[in-house]
Parts: structure tokens; sequence; C-alpha cells
């Protein structure tokens, strides 16, 4: 098995896989069967774009660039995407012996990158609030402009903005 690291747009064979891997990492949780229908259709669309770590052939990690405003997960929320300025990092996850290596800032910042190249001029980005790992690292990397708090799904999440 080769050792390649590449870090990509997803392609529909990397979509396919790691919604499969996340699948069968929640076993008996409908919501991630929903989610990857409705992931692989906003890349479909163009309505967002995922980014994949894949290593040795294999997705490893994923981020989900989300641009239009109509994506579930931003519920029509023009403060986390707007469709023209300002797009939303979700589903940013890479397995579990993969972490720390710098494969998931890596992966920010081509999807960044690929952000600005559209014309984004801001990024948003979710945390729960007791994790307090991922804010940490969600503040290293600039997204420290706070825009508002929810109550999701029985939990806080505090939403910050970056300018890119």
């Amino acid at each position: 098995m080769s050792d390649d690291i590449i870090i990509r747009k997803a392609t529909s064979d990397d979509l396919e896989k790691i919604w499969n891997m996340n699948i069968s990492d929640h076993i008996g949780d409908i919501r991630w069967v929903n989610w990857k229908k409705e992931y692989i259709g906003y890349n479909e669309k163009n309505m967002a774009h995922t980014f994949v770590t894949v290593i040795g052939g294999k997705p490893v990690g994923e981020v989900t660039l989300i641009f239009s405003p109509e994506c579930k997960a931003v519920s029509g929320n023009l403060l986390l995407a707007d469709g023209k300025n300002v797009a939303n990092v979700n589903a940013l996850r890479i397995r579990k012996e993969y972490e720390g290596k710098g494969y998931v800032s890596k992966m920010m910042a081509k999807a960044e990158g690929y952000a600005k190249s559209l014309g984004y001029s801001k990024l948003t980005i979710g945390v729960d609030a007791k994790e307090t790992r991922n804010l940490a690292i969600y503040l290293h990397w600039n997204y420290n402009e706070f825009i508002f708090s929810e109550i999701d799904e029985g939990e806080l999440v505090l939403y910050y903005q970056k300018n890119i």
C-alpha cells in the first residue's frame, strides 16, 4: 500500500468512500445516511465542494465548503453562507489515527485558497462550545471574529468568521 498523501477536491468516488466510512462509524444513526445524500447532492449541484485527504488511495479526512444558503447545514442564514462573499466551513473531520499530523491544517489551507479563488472574502465556522480543543484550533487559524451563538440539537454552538 502506498503512503502517498494527496489533498484534493473530492471526486464522486472519494465522496462515496468517505461517507460510507462515516456511516459505518455511526451504525444505527440514520442522520449519517441522510447527510451522505445531502452532501453528495450539494457537491453535484455546486452548492458546496468537499476536499479530502487521501492516504494510500483511501480518503481519511474531509472538509466541505458550503456556498449556498439553501444547504440545510446553514439553514438559510446569510451570515454563514450567502452564495457570493461568505462561505461556511462544515463537516471538518479526520480519522482518529491521522489526527495531530497537520493534515487538517493543510486541508483547510487548500479549501480556503479555493474559496478565495472563487471570489469569497469571508469564511465562517461553527463549533460546539464544549469542544474547547477545536475552538482553540479555529482561533489559531484566525477564525476569531465572533458572529453569533445558537442552541443546535441541545448543544451551544458558537460561530466565528475570518477574512480570506
